[in-house]
């Protein structure tokens, strides 16, 4: 692809701060302009060196800007596309990095429509942690990063869209907007709804249990430690699918429990050797 004269990263926190990093490093942009709703964190973004500018607005940060990313959470994308839908440089693609995809692909081309391009995304890399500073230009590197075109999606700006992110390192998939919430709703929401339950359950036990904890444990509940109002944004935008998802684990888990309530050894085996089977699959990360 040729390299983005201008990327724009609007509310760059985690993963907004480590596109403008891995871009900066990679050379995958010409020039960086960073826009961030609090003006203490402008002022401190002000001061990085993976950065060209850090405009005062959403209007101003895309003005010139070939390639835009929204990096808000899920509630925001759609409002601030529409805010700057007016003003961004004709035939602009923009694309975000939200966990949930179907109504945001719709609202995101109907906002930008007919002056700009909209093609959702969602890598899929992150931690329990927040904000710009725990940012890395290496988040992305060997992790999967969906891009979601809708049909009538412009095809040189989906091939915008993938060939920037595999410009970050990232392996890139291509699904729809539907079928990646289905996909999400199993990988990522369902074991953040389990590890943060399991977390609720155990406050209920002696608070001192916790100090006993070897890894797994602390190996299987890391993600409860994540954001829950960021959280509930997601969960509210894919309820369908992770409710879905929570039923047919909800079945496992009973199947589970009556193997065991029943002594049934080889039933309780055969399923803790399909997990194990499922998790020895697991491509090798570098």
């Amino acid at each position: 692809m040729s390299v983005p004269a201008q990327l724009t990263i609007l509310a760059p926190g985690l993963l907004g701060g480590s596109v403008a990093r891995a871009a900066r490093a990679r050379q995958a942009a010409q020039r960086i302009v960073l826009w961030a709703r609090r003006p203490e964190t402008r002022l401190q973004l002000r001061g990085q060196p993976w950065c060209d500018a850090v405009a005062s607005t959403p209007e101003e940060a895309v003005h010139g800007a070939s390639l835009v990313v929204i990096a808000s959470p899920v509630d925001m994308i759609i409002p601030l596309a529409k805010q700057i839908a007016p003003v961004i440089p004709p035939n602009a693609v923009v694309t975000d990095v939200g966990s949930v995809k179907g109504e945001i692909a719709r609202l995101g081309g109907v906002a930008l429509a007919p002056r700009a391009h909209f093609v959702g995304s969602h890598p899929m890399a992150g931690s329990e942690k927040t904000g710009w500073e725990h940012s890395t230009a290496t988040l992305f590197e060997h992790r999967t990063c969906f891009v979601t075109p809708r049909p009538e999606s412009d095809g040189a700006a989906v091939e915008t869209v993938a060939a920037f992110w595999h410009a970050l390192g990232a392996e890139v998939v291509t699904v729809g907007p539907d079928q990646h919430d289905e996909i999400v709703a199993h990988i990522s929401h369902l074991p953040q709804v389990i590890a943060s339950s399991l977390c609720a359950f155990l406050t209920q036990k002696n608070p001192a249990w916790r100090n006993y904890a070897g890894g797994g444990l602390r190996d299987t509940t890391r993600i409860a430690a994540s954001d829950p109002h960021l959280w509930r944004t997601i969960l509210e935008q894919n309820r369908d699918e992770v409710l879905r998802a929570l039923r047919q684990f909800e079945d496992e888990l009973h199947q589970f429990q009556v193997a065991l309530s029943n002594r049934d050894w080889p039933e309780v085996v055969a399923r803790m050797e399909r997990g194990k089977a499922y998790r020895d699959g697991f491509a090798a990360r570098p």
